[in-house]
């Protein structure tokens, strides 16, 4: 900003996970949760690692709110106000798809990354109106069934599972 003489606002984005974002062992812990149950492949959950997942659509309004609410020089962090172990992340999505744990393997923590990642969003709520309102286990399920139809995943959608998988938050 300072060297073309713009008026910017910057904004960090935490984890935000949906429809449309493909496998790669390079993407978010959802996606590669959702990948590997769905497909029966291992994976690796960190127990001491903990998250605000943020979902697609989510992130999206109050990035378009930036249009009509612009603050320069501003920075803004944007992300869930709910925050999870990464266990419950993959609890959820195996309950969702009605997979045991068998594949999973469990390490206390993954060197050289960021154990707790919780997001202050208080910046983003006042000045954005950022309001998540997809909650982590129906993000969880739009994503699966999204990942199930783009790569032909056979299984329909099991809204049954979804009360199953949202009483593991309780």
């Amino acid at each position: 900003a300072a060297m073309a003489g713009t008026q910017s606002v910057r904004v960090r984005m935490f984890n935000v996970y949906g429809p449309g974002e493909k496998y790669s062992t390079y993407r978010s812990v959802i996606s590669r949760f959702c990948y590997s149950a769905l497909r029966g492949l291992p994976y690796t959950v960190y127990l001491d690692h903990h998250r605000s997942a943020t979902y697609v659509s989510d992130a999206a309004a109050t990035l378009a709110n930036i249009a009509e609410r612009f603050h320069p020089g501003e920075v803004y962090n944007v992300g869930s106000t709910e925050y999870h172990d990464i266990k419950t992340i993959s609890d959820l999505v195996l309950a969702y798809l009605g997979r045991d744990d068998r594949l999973v393997t469990y390490e206390r923590s993954e060197p050289f990354t960021t154990r707790n990642k919780r997001v202050d969003v208080s910046k983003a709520e006042r000045d954005l109106g950022h309001r998540p309102q997809v909650a982590l286990v129906e993000g969880l399920a739009r994503t699966i069934d999204w990942m199930r139809q783009y790569y032909g995943v056979a299984g329909a959608a099991q809204d049954d599972l979804v009360p199953a998988a949202a009483n593991l938050l309780d």
